[in-house]
């Protein structure tokens, strides 16, 4: 096995009704968690890096983490850039050895967004790089990314004709109500369905066959570790994220691609507060880190089987 794009990923997702999961990395400990979990269901995966993990961890460092993941595991891995914020940052990652990217010009208005899509678009696929964007507006705050509740938009079917016609891009991200970060919602979770179907059948009917969608803003926000973190000494009250049910229906239509930070984060908050509160002596990383990636692995393991339908996606 080696690095790989999503075209096959998202093709063989597309028509056995599930997705892959896009888990952000920032260390090694939170690679192998991850990929331990996708060893054992023989899943494929999605490695993704944003602009502040990129400058955190450098390119080089996470692509050879990454490709000694490859070597040690046998899984299809595509290594992705989350959120990228323009061109240039494109072409760090793709000559960084990326073999995907997201640009975000969601920020832009509609036409600035589609002309800059594009100019990354032409690039990427010059190099062999595929390319997804966005489409709406998320709120919500993760890494640099960050969206009120008043400035959030959702995706317009219509729009995403156009727009992926335009572009040319190869697959979208949409807003039909998650969120970034670790509060979604104050009240009832609510995911427009509807919307994702009209968007999906729209982009059938102008003869984009298949054409994968992804979501952003996609952590359950296990409450399990949101009680870890806050019980040895964490103040993150009232996070709530997407119920899993919603996230496996929205596995099992045309969204190929969930994407999945906060939840890593508060598994390696939540395990390291554990380990040095009950072990105040403790100076040993390997310890209260080595406890983060089994507990990054249990959470995988529990979104392969709950929420992405993706076991045996590898073979």
């Amino acid at each position: 096995m080696a690095l790989v794009t999503t075209t096959n990923m998202f093709k063989k997702a597309f028509e056995g009704n599930y997705a892959i999961g896009a888990f952000n990395i920032n260390n090694m400990e939170i690679i192998q968690g991850i990929m331990d979990a996708c060893a054992v269901h023989k899943s494929a995966v999605i490695l993704q890096v944003s602009g502040g993990a990129l400058k955190y961890a450098r390119p080089t460092y996470l692509r050879k983490m990454v490709e000694a993941a490859v070597e040690d595991t046998g899984i299809d891995v595509a290594l992705h850039l989350d959120h990228g914020s323009d061109l240039a940052q494109v072409k760090l990652a793709i000559a960084s050895g990326f073999t995907s990217v997201m640009y975000d010009g969601s920020h832009f208005d509609y036409e600035e967004n589609v002309r800059l899509t594009k100019e990354v678009v032409d690039y990427a696929h010059s190099k062999g790089v595929v390319v997804e964007a966005e489409l709406g507006k998320l709120a919500g705050i993760e890494d640099a990314v960050s969206v009120s509740a008043a400035d959030a938009t959702y995706t317009d079917p219509d729009q995403a004709v156009d727009y992926v016609k335009r572009t040319g891009i190869d697959s979208l991200a949409i807003a039909i109500g998650t969120s970034h970060g670790a509060y979604k919602f104050k009240g009832d979770a609510k995911l427009d369905f509807e919307r994702l179907e009209s968007i999906t059948k729209k982009l059938e009917d102008a003869g984009m066959h298949n054409f994968p969608i992804v979501l952003h803003g996609a952590s359950a926000v296990d409450q399990d570790f949101v009680s870890m973190c806050n019980e040895f000494g964490g103040e993150i009250k009232g996070a709530k994220g997407i119920p899993l049910e919603m996230l496996r229906k929205a596995a099992s239509m045309a969204v190929c691609k969930i994407n999945m930070d906060t939840d890593l984060r508060l598994a390696m908050t939540g395990s390291i507060r554990k380990v040095l509160t009950q072990i105040p002596g403790e100076i040993d990383p390997r310890k209260y880190l080595g406890e983060a990636r089994n507990n990054i692995t249990k959470l995988v393991d529990g979104k392969i089987t709950n929420v992405l339908g993706s076991a045996n996606s590898s073979k």
